[in-house]
């Protein structure tokens, strides 16, 4: 057996040939395949079966060996890209290590697919997912990390807020046998006080309510281990709090410090509504304490409605009067009506998040991908039947 790098040509009859490159038609795939040298004495004809099985074959055991998977949610990031591509090459070439970027195009408007074709045709190791429409940061990252193969995987987001080069701190630490490693955010640069403050809030908000210690200031970018991505791939909710389910996995993990930068180019995707939204979507993930502090405002408001109930009946008991209640009565009746709308509120929210579970829709759609080349001879395959 040895290793040769081949083309596979799809023929009108359903069938592949293998074949040494000499060069390559528009219908052909290049290929590094481990076949036997009779295999390729001479241009081979296989069945789509016999093709099928050598390809997948092949396929699993250079799967085997990548050992690094970057991937990248991108939305709108046509002015990033370039100079991403450029800081990202950099840094992996000196690891020595052989590595796949995965970028997922989450339904972009301008012109961010064609940039990233563009980039792949200069570096093989690049492969596209392009979803069917924009289905969110969390979805697109999520479906990231279902097609990354490498033995470790690191999401970065495209805007560069996230240095590449930390990666090189994030691998060390990988190696010393840590399953997860947090890049956790000392200072952000570019968020304005009020960001930082609504940051914090929410941190110390969620670490009251939740039973999962999720890390402060810690976004997206990290280091999973294979076996961390596994464990999430198993998990099928509809909505996805990343970085709570990064924290409730568990598994060995640490830290590496950085200051975040500003974005390279380009404007940010999130306003203060979608921040908020977010941080439901985090809280009503991870608690259920919302919905239980209502049983306690109930006995508590009933205890005050019982107290005061006594000390009227007392007051006109002593002075032999009734007491004027016409604003009193107003005021009780909007504080509890008040109370009560924003406990059914709160039953809502997870009344709504329990209605996408059950839908059981899938979370995403691919409209296309670059690279995948097993799928890509699959789908030649079926047009050619």
């Amino acid at each position: 057996m040895i290793t040769i790098e081949v083309i596979a040509t799809v023929t009108k009859e359903s069938q592949v040939t293998l074949s040494l490159p000499s060069e390559i038609s528009p219908g052909d795939h290049k290929m590094v395949l481990t076949v036997d040298e009779k295999l390729i004495a001479e241009p081979t004809i296989l069945s789509p079966h016999e093709t099928e099985e050598l390809l997948q074959s092949s396929m699993e055991s250079q799967l085997d060996d990548l050992e690094l998977s970057i991937v990248i949610p991108c939305h709108n990031e046509e002015p990033n890209l370039d100079h991403l591509f450029e800081r990202l090459s950099s840094v992996l070439n000196q690891l020595n290590m052989t590595y796949e970027i995965i970028c997922i195009d989450d339904g972009s408007s301008d012109h961010t697919l064609k940039c990233l074709i563009d980039n792949r045709s200069r570096n093989p190791a690049i492969k596209i997912v392009s979803l069917s429409r924009n289905f969110g940061k969390e979805i697109a990252l999520t479906a990231g990390l279902e097609h990354a193969q490498g033995k470790a995987i690191i999401p970065i987001d495209a805007d560069l807020q996230d240095p590449p080069e930390l990666i090189e701190q994030l691998v060390s630490k990988w190696r010393e046998g840590y399953d997860i490693v947090d890049a956790k955010r000392q200072f952000r640069i570019d968020d304005s006080w009020l960001k930082r403050l609504t940051a914090k809030g929410f941190y110390y908000t969620i670490a009251q309510l939740s039973p999962v210690d999720i890390p402060a200031n810690v976004g997206d970018f990290r280091l999973l281990d294979r076996r961390v991505v596994e464990a999430l791939k198993k998990m099928p909710e509809r909505t996805r709090f990343m970085k709570g389910l990064f924290a409730w996995v568990g598994f060995k993990h640490c830290s590496v410090l950085y200051d975040r930068q500003p974005r390279y180019q380009g404007q940010t995707k999130w306003n203060y509504w979608k921040l908020w939204n977010f941080a439901l979507d985090g809280i009503t993930s991870f608690s259920v304490i919302p919905l239980n502090i209502w049983t306690y405002i109930g006995f508590i408001l009933s205890f005050v409605a019982f107290l005061y109930a006594a000390y009227l009946i007392v007051l006109t008991m002593i002075q032999g009067i009734t007491v004027p209640g016409y604003i009193s009565l107003m005021v009780v009746v909007l504080f509890l009506g008040g109370i009560q709308l924003m406990g059914l509120g709160i039953i809502g929210e997870y009344l709504g998040r329990v209605y996408e579970e059950v839908k059981q829709r899938p979370l995403y759609l691919v409209q296309d991908s670059h690279g995948f080349t097993l799928n890509s001879l699959n789908v030649e395959h079926k047009k050619a039947m």
